[in-house]
């Protein structure tokens, strides 16, 4: 079986596992990082997002050996220091209501956020139409979005830190 070297949450991490195991097995089931969620497995969702180099990508069709030289951040990883500005503004706005996409509304909001840091709802709307919210919180979660925005510090999120 091959390995890997990969860099999640700023901290190198030994894997092995076979070459087209899809990234969110590595990272929930390899190395124990439970808040990236499994919704389709095809990556229509965005339950499964995650930060790579910044940039959000859906980590069930994404295989390992894709990432190997790349930084991933996971919402375990999204700050270092207590509460990211994105989950803070989703807790004051009472975003979640189930909770179970949560981690991946969050991550691209945070991908949009490192490349835009005052979206317009059109940019928001942009940005998370590849995230599925069944319970359908999707004007809280531009609020957030703007709040967050305007609270500053958001930009180059998901560089690494926490677990």
């Amino acid at each position: 079986m091959p390995s890997y070297k990969l860099n999640v949450n700023g901290k190198q991490h030994p894997v092995q596992a076979e070459a087209e195991m899809p990234l969110l097995w590595v990272l929930r089931d390899v190395l124990g990082f439970t808040g990236t969620k499994y919704g389709c497995g095809h990556g229509y969702c965005g339950a499964c997002t995650v930060l790579l180099d910044g940039e959000a990508i859906r980590s069930c069709s994404t295989p390992v050996n894709s990432v190997a030289e790349k930084k991933v951040t996971t919402i375990e990883g999204l700050s270092a220091a207590g509460p990211h500005p994105l989950q803070a503004a989703w807790a004051e706005v009472d975003v979640p209501q189930c909770g179970y996409c949560q981690s991946g509304q969050i991550m691209s909001a945070a991908a949009l956020l490192n490349a835009r840091s005052n979206p317009n709802d059109e940019d928001i709307d942009a940005a998370m139409s590849g995230n599925l919210c069944r319970c359908g919180t999707y004007n809280r979660v531009r609020r957030a979005i703007h709040l967050a925005a305007s609270n500053g510090s958001t930009r180059d999120v998901g560089q690494g830190g926490g677990k």
